[in-house]
This record gives C-alpha cells, sequence and structure tokens, in this order.
C-alpha cells in the first residue's frame, strides 16, 4: 500500500523535507542564539552603566576608540571651549522616547590640549531650536582653561534615535553628533567621540548617556526573536504538508486496494467491456 513513496515524485517530496526540515531548525536555533547574545550584552552594559557611575574619570585618550566596553565609561578632558562654534541638537528628548517633551542639545567643542576638539553636550533645553526665545536661554560656556568630566559616548549614525541626516539645517544647528558631520563646520580635526556632561548648570538639564550600539533590547533583538519563531513555523508546516500528502497517498492507495474509488471503477469497466466482447 505504501509503494507510491518509492515513485519518482515522492522521492523528490522525502528529500526536500529532510533537508529543509533541518535547515529550519537550525536557522531558528540561530536567531534565537542571536537574541540571547543581545540579553546577555543588554545586561552586561546595565552592569557597567552602574559601575560607570561609581568609577573614577580616566583620561579620554585611554578610552578611545569607544566600544561596547568604554562606551558610558566617565571620560576627563582638559581644554578650552570654543564658544564660536557652540551647536543646538534640534529635536531630542531626555529619554528617547518620541512622546517625550521635545527640546535640543546644547554642543559646546573642546579645544583640548592634545589638539583635538572633543564634542561636550553640556546639557538638554525643552523648546524649540529654532525659537529666538528658547535658544536665548542657552547659559554661555565657561571661559578659559577647563577640566569636564562626563560620560563617554560613540559617534552617532543615521540609525541613531533623533538623528537628522537629511540636511537643511540652519547655521548653528548640527543634526548628528559625530566627527564626519562635524568635518565641514570647524577648521580643527574633532574625536570620533563625544562626552555628556553629568553636571550641568540651570537651566540646563544633564543627557543620561545612551547604551552602546548592538547591546541594547532594541528592535532588532525583538526580530531576531520574530525570525526564530518565524523559521520553526516553517520547520512545523514542512512536517504537517508532508503528513497531509502521505495521509492522501495511502487512502487513495487504500481505497484503490478495496476496491473502491475512481481507479477502481475504471478497471471493472474494462473487463466488462472485456467480457461483453
Amino acid at each position: 500500500m505504501y509503494r507510491f513513496l518509492l515513485t519518482p515524485r515522492w522521492w523528490g517530496i522525502n528529500v526536500f523535507a529532510v533537508l529543509a526540515i533541518p535547515f529550519c531548525v537550525f536557522m531558528g536555533s540561530w536567531q534565537l542564539s542571536r537574541f540571547e547574545d543581545r540579553v546577555h550584552s543588554h545586561r552586561q552594559q546595565a552592569d557597567r552603566a552602574v559601575a560607570a557611575e561609581t568609577a573614577a574619570a580616566r583620561p579620554l585618550d585611554s578610552l578611545l576608540p569607544v566600544d561596547q566596553v568604554t562606551s558610558g565609561r566617565q571620560a576627563r578632558a582638559r581644554g578650552t571651549y570654543d564658544t564660536r562654534h557652540q551647536l543646538l541638537v534640534p529635536d531630542r528628548t531626555l529619554d528617547r522616547k518620541a512622546s517625550s517633551r521635545p527640546g535640543f542639545y546644547v554642543l559646546t567643542l573642546l579645544r583640548t590640549d592634545g589638539g583635538k576638539a572633543l564634542p561636550v553636550v553640556r546639557g538638554w533645553l525643552p523648546g524649540d531650536a529654532n525659537n529666538p526665545a528658547d535658544t536665548a536661554k542657552v547659559p554661555a560656556p565657561p571661559s578659559g582653561e577647563v577640566t569636564v568630566t562626563g560620560a563617554l559616548q560613540g559617534s552617532e549614525n543615521v540609525g541613531t534615535s533623533g538623528v537628522q541626516s537629511g540636511g537643511g539645517l540652519p547655521k548653528g544647528q548640527l543634526g548628528m553628533i559625530s566627527a564626519a558631520s562635524l568635518v565641514n563646520i570647524v577648521p580643527y580635526p574633532v574625536y570620533d567621540a563625544w562626552i555628556t556632561l553629568g553636571d550641568t548648570s540651570a537651566p540646563l538639564k544633564a543627557v543620561p548617556p545612551a547604551a552602546a550600539e548592538g547591546s541594547g533590547l532594541d528592535l532588532k533583538a525583538f526580530q531576531n526573536l520574530g525570525y526564530t519563531g518565524e523559521w520553526f513555523v516553517f520547520a512545523g508546516f514542512v512536517v504537517f504538508m508532508w503528513f497531509r500528502l502521505f495521509r492522501r497517498e495511502a487512502e487513495a492507495a487504500r481505497d484503490v486496494a478495496l476496491g473502491i474509488g475512481a481507479g477502481a471503477g475504471v478497471g471493472e469497466g474494462e473487463r466488462e467491456s472485456v467480457s461483453a466482447g
């Protein structure tokens, strides 16, 4: 009754199922491992953030380049604020949620003793960076040589929340905090990093450091979890369709063996014609 399994058609079906099911299980397991790695990285980053709050500040150069380990660490730099190149970063919120109160960052470049400039986010103000009444509240940076301490952050990119990468901003505004976006604004080299001050002067509010890229439970992490479910569903679908086809073929073969069904009817008709002849 199961001789149909030896037909070329069923050889193809069986080979496909034998290859597809392990492949789907492997891909689902791989996506799950990616999600688990991101969860583990998120926990590590949270532990580092707690430790960074109490750790002593280290010289800036000793923490570069910024990675998942050094992001959020307290960095220290000495230099002079460039008051001619103070910039506003519009449409930013303190907790980086779209529903939060809109405002803007106040960014001033610190000309360090090493020659490079360090972008320093001195704080956040509510309001519109295009409104003179709101921008008039921005306090002037300290004059003379200063030592600043803040949480180290990596340069932003087009995928960072709140970034405006399309350009078209008025003079004195910056859409993305990065060395690449500052290269045409200032006439000196800039560190591929920035810091956000924890100690600000009123009316500025401190901007909390963000988690390092790829270390948080962001949309990509939950995409990995969704892909995990999809691959396992695909594997289950292959098994379901194989059994469904197998059951249909087995029932058809059984009907023929019992003398019922279309195949059996044709055979009887042929036999009657032969007898009549």
